[in-house]
């Protein structure tokens, strides 16, 4: 479904990114591990077309996205939920997950989806019409992750979805995308839990200063000693 190929990229003269490759396969969880400024955030950022590739391609249900513009990358099938959730704090729940359907004109299905998220999020359901920005930091992801549902998306990108939350409510979170996963969407997770990232996706790459330097399952790399010791405080 998607393929990241020999891609570099960065922030003006600053390369962060260096020929990176990595695969997603429809139906999977990927996950992308590793210390905090090695380059995670910025490459979802780069398949989403917030940043533009200086070197290689991104495939994406076989069609080269690397210079597509980002509301039409949604429009395609990604959605992107970033680091640190941007909900529109002074709008409802309801009016967040509605912007999430922008791009969108088929009104019963967009009202089909918004039931969806209704069912599979029940916390957001009883607070529809309360403002974002008074939810909790777990109810807040929720909501970013809806939002993001409600664009029908083929591949959804998270980042750092367990960043400021509680461990209990970490473990929610990580529950509810294994069960978005399992109605249908492939999900790329960028998280700097290692443990919880990979006991939650079927495969995983290890990223290092702008490099991928390991991928396995993440069963191998739940056991991999280099991966124990760097990432699992072992």
């Amino acid at each position: 479904m998607l393929r990241v190929e020999n891609v570099s990229a960065g922030y003006g003269n600053i390369n962060v990114l260096n020929q990176i490759d990595l695969a997603v396969s429809e139906g999977e969880i990927v996950t992308l591990i590793g210390s905090n400024g090695v380059g995670k955030s910025t490459t979802l950022r780069t398949i989403s077309g917030l940043i533009r590739p200086t070197e290689g391609n991104i495939r994406f249900c076989d069609q080269n996205i690397s210079q597509v513009s980002p509301h039409k990358i949604v429009e395609m099938g990604i959605s992107h939920v970033p680091e640190g959730r941007n909900v529109f704090p002074r709008l409802t729940v309801r009016e967040n997950l509605e912007i999430g359907a922008y791009t969108r004109r088929d009104q019963h299905e967009i009202r089909e989806d918004y039931k969806m998220v209704m069912e599979t999020f029940p916390q957001l359901a009883q607070r529809q019409r309360q403002t974002a920005g008074t939810l909790s930091g777990g109810e807040q992801q929720m909501l970013a992750m809806g939002r993001a549902l409600m664009s029908r998306p083929r591949l959804l990108l998270l980042d750092e979805p367990s960043m400021g939350l509680a461990p209990l409510v970490v473990l929610g979170i990580f529950e509810i995308i294994k069960e978005v996963n399992r109605q249908g969407t492939t999900i790329l997770l960028v998280e700097q839990n290692a443990q919880v990232a990979l006991q939650t996706a079927h495969r995983g790459y290890v990223m290092e200063t702008g490099r991928i330097i390991l991928n396995d399952s993440a069963k191998a790399l739940l056991q991999n000693d280099q991966v124990r010791k760097a990432y699992l405080g072992e």
